[in-house]
């Protein structure tokens, strides 16, 4: 039988439909920006083969990528680097901001609400409410979405770069302090009635059970991995984690279940990237190039990443 992390890598090659769109932003996200955030497109090809995807995949996916404004093209003699947009390092870089920590956020103990107000077509209204599901807002009733931390100016930007701009007039951001009466709704039933946590949670096992195998093997010696292969098992990780952040509302842990296994997700995560990061790099430092055939040196983001400190160390 093969090793987990060999296991893992094969199971993603043996996929029927790979959404190297996605990937292609994980890998731009965790390994080209810490290297000034530009690839030579060949070099990304050369990056991503391993993992089944062929040429004509990742250009397809590529110009994709760049029609939906997430990257541009520069080119270099006959070669072309791919480096993100404004648009597209925002969204990397507010997306790194919970990938790379190792601690939930800290509660105020104040919800941030946003009511809508007067008549809604029901296009309109799922659209608004699939924006706000992707930024973590959950949905009482069917006239407030809430969520305990979110930034309300940054939700409002969000919605206009989503095309939502003339729904705004509609729409009441508030803040809510919690009056503490005892005859009313706990925050946890707050939680419960706005978010389905049940599926979130068995996702977060299932990410669990996949990579801890992975990091036993690290630990235990049973196989050390080439450089190449720790690259493409840490692309892996971040990829899959990143997937699962996004449908993650990112609430404080003071309104999660004590075992709440997103925590333990986190750990797991961020120990083995830690065990792959060198390995990883120095596959990078002689394979990610540029148009005109540098090697972009890696920046000290990277030590920054998985670096909080960890109170259940």
């Amino acid at each position: 039988m093969p090793q987990p992390i060999q296991q893992r890598i094969d199971d993603f090659r043996r996929q029927d439909r790979v959404h190297a769109g996605s990937l292609i932003i994980s890998a731009f996200g965790d390994a080209i920006v810490p290297r000034g955030g530009r690839i030579w497109l060949g070099s990304l090809i050369r990056l991503l083969e391993p993992l089944g995807l062929n040429e004509r995949l990742v250009r397809t996916s590529v110009f994709r990528l760049a029609k939906d404004d997430w990257l541009a093209s520069q080119p270099c003699g006959r070669r072309t680097d791919y480096l993100l947009t404004l648009s597209g390092r925002q969204r990397i870089e507010e997306a790194s901001r919970h990938i790379y920590t190792s601690t939930a956020r800290q509660w105020d103990r104040r919800w941030r609400l946003i009511v809508t107000v007067g008549e809604f077509a029901a296009k309109e209204r799922e659209k608004l409410r699939q924006a706000l599901f992707w930024q973590g807002f959950g949905l009482l009733g069917g006239d407030c979405f809430v969520h305990p931390s979110a930034d309300l100016i940054a939700a409002f930007d969000a919605l206009t770069a989503e095309g939502l701009a003339a729904l705004l007039p509609r729409l009441k951001p508030l803040m809510a302090a919690d009056a503490t009466l005892g005859s009313g709704a706990s925050d946890v039933q707050m939680v419960n009635g706005a978010w389905d946590l049940t599926r979130l949670a068995a996702t977060y096992e299932e990410f669990v059970q996949r990579y801890q195998p992975m990091l036993a093997q690290l630990r235990d010696g049973a196989g050390e991995t080439d450089d190449q292969t720790a690259f493409l098992l840490r692309l892996l990780l971040i990829h899959d984690y990143r997937r699962l952040l996004l449908r993650d509302p990112a609430l404080p842990e003071v309104l999660l279940a004590t075992d709440w296994p997103g925590q333990r997700a986190r750990l797991l995560c961020r120990d083995l990237y830690r065990r792959l990061l060198p390995a990883s790099e120095r596959h990078l430092e002689a394979h990610l190039q540029l148009a005109d055939g540098r090697t972009p040196a890696a920046s000290e983001l990277l030590l920054e990443r998985f670096r909080d400190a960890d109170p259940l160390r």
